[in-house]
């Protein structure tokens, strides 16, 4: 037994020192303290990335197919009226969304951005008892009102009882209304009164739209827009105006849900206008994004990076649309986000690494700050050190 402990001890690695042996000095004293407190910094901050999850980013293909893409907006035009502002979105499949009504919420807004409350339809308009019926004559009392819709029905039996509904059956058809008060329609509800009205107004408008996860655009333009020739133009004669202000603010703009760490580039962008007619363009390059919480919570969104453009009238020989157009475009690479914890054996490492490193670096700096003193010590005995 007394055989088996001679060579258990035979193995120490650790040789101990008598401690009748042991120098102790002021410049070690210092190193120690300067080398503890920096082993305790390093080992907060060790500790601190144990406890928190840790984001881990790999790219890969998309390879994703037949999904939607959400585009969330809020966007500010000051000199713009909301009864003008159309909302078109098409993608490169040729699918189309005009004149976009569902989600999306408009606010009237004075020169000063304060909300204004919104009006009743056709304040300040015509008033008329009568209504024209579609085959010319006036309501009568025990009659149904069938507007006409003055050439743009689709068939016999279509009425079209408002002024909206006549400025969609021509937007249909492709013509422009260039006089909103020759239709009786319009005339009753005073169409062009409340243009009037709201003149000197702003617009904010904001929602979401659901699009293909293709390539494609949308934008904020005056007037009811059409496909003519296979161009897609928009009506602007109803509102008798030679010039469109379309300098705005975006608010907000992001494609898909909102996650950890994401920056939108556009938020709280803003542009005036200076010139008196013209197209502004974002060209916009959508990455797809997955984002995985500590909780496995899987968040399926996109981040973006923009170019800008303005086109104006003068530029090239094609008039510009007036507007506020968002080209975007797909990365076929997929960003993927991953949050998880540092194992503890991890931990556990660098924590052995940060001791023992600081020792031996302590050690190194004593030793050759000990040395230098005793060889500095000895020349000033002997007379040596000048």
């Amino acid at each position: 037994m007394e055989g088996l402990l001679s060579k258990l001890r035979s193995l120490d690695a650790y040789p101990k020192v008598n401690e009748d042996f042991y120098s102790r000095t002021l410049s070690g004293g210092i190193i120690t303290l300067a080398s503890s407190v920096v082993m305790l910094l390093l080992f907060v901050s060790e500790l601190r990335l144990y406890l928190h999850a840790v984001t881990e980013t790999t790219l890969r293909v998309d390879t994703s197919r037949g999904e939607t893409l959400r585009i969330n907006f809020d966007v500010t035009f000051p000199a713009l009226q909301c009864s003008i502002i159309s909302l078109d979105a098409m993608d490169i499949s040729g699918q189309e969304h005009l004149d976009v009504k569902h989600d999306i919420f408009k606010q009237r807004i004075d020169v000063h951005g304060n909300v204004i409350a919104t009006k009743q339809d056709a304040v300040g308009g015509m008033k008329v008892e009568k209504p024209l019926q579609r085959h010319g004559g006036r309501l009568e009392h025990n009659e149904t009102y069938c507007g006409s819709c003055y050439g743009a029905e689709e068939s016999d039996e279509q009425c079209c009882n408002s002024c909206e509904d006549v400025r969609e059956a021509y937007r249909k058809k492709g013509w422009g209304v260039s006089n909103p008060d020759l239709i009786d329609q319009c005339k009753r509800e005073g169409f062009l009164q409340s243009i009037k009205d709201e003149e000197g107004e702003g617009c904010n408008i904001y929602g979401f739209l659901e699009v293909n996860k293709v390539a494609g655009n949308f934008h904020f333009a005056p007037g009811k827009s059409f496909q003519k020739a296979n161009v897609h133009v928009h009506d602007l004669l109803p509102f008798q105006k030679d010039s469109f202000n379309v300098s705005h603010k975006i608010n907000k703009l992001s494609f898909g849900q909102r996650f950890p760490g994401v920056i939108n580039p556009l938020d709280g962008a803003q542009w005036m206008q200076h010139s008196s007619y013209g197209m502004y363009q974002y060209f916009i390059k959508v990455v797809p994004t997955v984002y995985t919480d500590i909780n496995e919570h899987i968040i399926l969104s996109n981040q973006f990076s923009v170019t800008e453009h303005f086109r104006s009238s003068e530029s090239g020989r094609i008039q510009a649309v007036p507007g506020v157009f968002f080209f975007y475009d797909l990365s076929p690479i997929k960003v993927t986000f991953t949050e998880q914890h540092v194992s503890f054996l991890h931990f556990l490492t660098n924590v052995c690494a940060i001791v023992g490193g600081v020792f031996t670096v302590s050690g190194i700096i004593d030793s050759f700050v000990y040395h230098g003193q005793r060889a500095i010590k000895k020349k000033m005995e002997i007379g040596k050190f000048n």
